[in-house]
């Protein structure tokens, strides 16, 4: 295991930055309950993309292109597989029926919880490869089997009501029939009660606790540094919300997107597992991963999906209307 270039300044800065960023947008830019647009979506994509690319420029010029590297293709994985959590969080708030100027509200908490649990996901995977060397191996045969089962289900489907976490949050509290505003919970004749809004997101953290167990080791194909995976996971996460209300109205156009997260899943995998008779330059890697996703995005756009190229046969064919 490499030396890492996280120092104690860095993992402190890089941390007190992240909650100053957290608290400017909830605090300032997003204080008022409101619905997302596109236009405000974009502008946020772009800002935290561009964020992000800056702090890789930064890495890239004081620690050298191969750590730089490593961070740019870590970060563009974590992208990439965070593409398949909009899905999710559509169906979730399709299923709560949560209205739209209460989305970002949900997606702030639930991404600060994700930052929480993918620190502790980071440091114990981080552990358990300088520990023990045999770890990589069932990291890359996780990600493998992943990657086969993503590409095998292309149109699984997501069942909330059937999240245990669910489950155990409706023995715990009585729950609100309706939604009471932005709130989480509410007391009614002193008697405290659980707001829709707050099932919502217990099954959005709980939901990304199972990403996690993919993306985690996915980065850890890349590099081996806690820091640089810490650091471009969160970068990755942060944009999520942005990219959640950007792409919403357009995710069912990129149908192929899950074959490239699929192969990307065997891609690193297979790296991980033959890592010790062939390490694959992060150069190739990256250039792999973008190929990849590049391919899938493409494809969407150029060609029908299957359901729709079988109604548009069939209506040649005159057996639909």
């Amino acid at each position: 295991m490499s030396e890492s270039i996280g120092t104690p300044v860095l993992w402190g800065g890089f941390t007190l930055f992240v909650i100053a960023m957290l608290a400017l947008d909830l605090g300032v830019f997003h204080r008022r309950v409101h619905a997302v647009g596109s236009r405000e979506a974009l502008g946020w994509s772009v800002f935290w993309i561009s964020l992000a690319l800056l702090f890789n420029a930064g890495v890239w010029r004081w620690f050298g292109p191969a750590r730089g590297m490593e961070f740019l293709t870590g970060y563009l994985i974590e992208k990439a597989l965070s593409v398949d959590n909009i899905f999710v969080f559509l169906v979730i708030f399709s299923y709560f029926s949560v209205p739209a100027e209460y989305q970002h509200r949900v997606l702030f908490w639930g991404i600060l919880g994700a930052i929480v649990s993918r620190v502790i996901f980071i440091l114990a995977g981080a552990a358990l490869l300088h520990t023990f060397h045999w770890v990589i191996y069932a990291f890359g045969g996780l990600l493998v089997y992943t990657g086969f089962k993503l590409l095998r289900a292309l149109d699984y489907d997501v069942h909330p009501e059937r999240n245990p976490a669910l489950a155990l949050m409706r023995r715990i509290l009585p729950v609100t029939p309706d939604y009471q505003g932005p709130r989480f919970s509410v007391r009614i004749d002193g008697r405290l009660f659980a707001t829709p809004l707050l099932l919502v997101l217990v099954v959005i953290e709980a939901t990304d606790i199972v990403f996690a167990i993919d993306s985690i080791p996915a980065i850890f194909a890349v590099t081996d540094d806690p820091f640089i995976v810490y650091t471009s996971n969160i970068f990755a996460i942060l944009g999520l919300r942005a990219l959640f209300f950007l792409l919403a109205d357009v995710m069912q156009r990129f149908h192929y997107l899950k074959v490239g997260l699929g192969l990307v899943l065997v891609f690193v995998g297979g790296k991980m597992v033959a890592s010790d008779l062939y390490k694959i330059p992060t150069g190739i890697s990256l250039g792999v991963v973008a190929l990849l996703l590049a391919g899938s995005i493409v494809a969407s756009l150029l060609l029908p999906a299957p359901a729709a190229a079988d109604k548009t046969a069939a209506r040649r064919r005159g057996n639909t209307p």
